[in-house]
């Protein structure tokens, strides 16, 4: 582990140990006076809430170097514990103005209603991760029509089926991709497309987790490109599961496929845009066919604009997932966030993707794929 890795595993623990600080001296300063609480249950819960302080950090390492039922049942946990602990923070900050806002009221209403503050926005906090956890294992099929200029006569009316960030790993194994590839024999596409972070970087079998993609026959087969989570885990082995699965892993590179030019780039080298212009723009796309780029995250559009491509499938944003991430997203990538947008003469269009990293819950965006026909 560098230095700043460390430092960002550091800075990242201590965020964790000071909100659970905080969550514990809300739930003391307004537990309702009509149900006391002893002192063993105060020990219990301040060792309780430090255990989960430390868990996320701790079952993540493991699981970077270790794969087993127990590794995988304690991330499993912890990264529940964590989605639950974002609705918990923001409950306890609406708990300390809710007070301030009841000092405005007559003294005997503001102590009858303090009693209730906590209980009804810690439950409503819990409610909205329950909610969280229920979304994000509903899948939604999303279609979406595309027209590209140039675009081959036999691709007019083909669909391709755009899927990104699974995270297989210790949340989602070989029973999610399952779903997956059951969904895609539905929809029955000509191709898939799949934009990154297949897996979310743990220790695994990369093999088993995608082993029901690899059952897939599609006309015109399946096509990878790298996300960010594929090079923190093991690239090398990854893409080797990928190429013995019959998926064909575009690392800069592009592919005629029946008459329309696919290109893959992988996000570690999307990181030197000098690299990535330099690839672009040797392939000389202007003047050709329509052309399609699997690039993991929705970003340097304008070197991708500038060298001709068409269409752009990307992911990585997740839509932000839940509160308050979906508006940190927003403001990293703006529209490109999500849907189908356009920049200059390129689409682009961004997947919410169909699988979560960290807590296992969505709210206020849903997991999907995306059914697109050329036209």
């Amino acid at each position: 582990m560098n230095r700043w890795v460390f430092l960002g595993v550091a800075v990242l623990q201590a965020i964790l140990f000071l909100a659970h600080w905080f969550i514990y001296h809300t739930v003391i300063a307004f537990w309702p006076a009509w149900w006391p609480l002893s002192p063993e249950a105060d020990w219990t819960l301040r060792v309780a809430l430090f255990l989960l302080s430390v868990s996320f950090i701790l079952a993540a390492l493991l699981g970077f170097r270790i794969s087993n039922g127990l590794v995988s049942s304690l991330y499993k946990i912890a990264a529940v514990w964590l989605g639950l602990l974002n609705f918990l923070f923001w409950a306890a900050c609406v708990c300390w103005v809710t007070a301030v806002l009841l000092r405005l009221a007559p003294a005997s209403a503001s102590v009858a209603a303090r009693s209730w503050i906590g209980p009804s926005l810690f439950s409503l906090a819990f409610l909205t991760g329950l909610y969280g956890l229920l979304n994000a294992r509903r899948i939604r099929e999303r279609r979406v029509t595309v027209t590209l200029p140039n675009l081959p006569l036999s691709w007019k009316g083909r669909t391709a089926m755009l899927v990104s960030d699974t995270h297989l790993g210790n949340i989602n194994a070989a029973g999610f991709s399952r779903r997956i590839a059951n969904i895609v024999r539905r929809l029955n596409p000509a191709v898939l497309f799949i934009a990154g972070d297949l897996y979310d970087g743990s220790k695994a079998d990369p093999a088993r987790l995608a082993a029901p993609l690899f059952e897939l026959s599609l006309p015109l087969g399946v096509f990878f490109c790298g996300g960010n989570h594929e090079d923190i885990g093991d690239p090398a082995a990854y893409e080797a599961a990928l190429t013995h699965g019959g998926f064909r892993v575009l690392r800069n590179e592009r592919v005629d496929v029946d008459g329309l030019q696919v290109i893959g780039v992988s996000y570690a080298d999307t990181t030197y845009p000098a690299h990535l212009r330099s690839f672009l723009e040797g392939l000389h796309l202007g003047h050709g066919p329509a052309s399609v780029l699997l690039n993991h995250v929705p970003h340097r559009l304008p070197i991708v604009e500038q060298a001709g491509v068409s269409l752009q499938l990307s992911g990585h944003t997740h839509g932000g997932q839940m509160f308050p991430f979906t508006v940190v997203t927003r403001r990293a990538f703006g529209k490109f966030t999500y849907g189908l947008q356009r920049f200059g003469k390129l689409q682009v269009l961004t997947s919410s993707g169909v699988g979560t990293w960290g807590p296992p819950m969505r709210v206020g965006t849903n997991p999907e794929v995306v059914l697109i026909t050329f036209a």
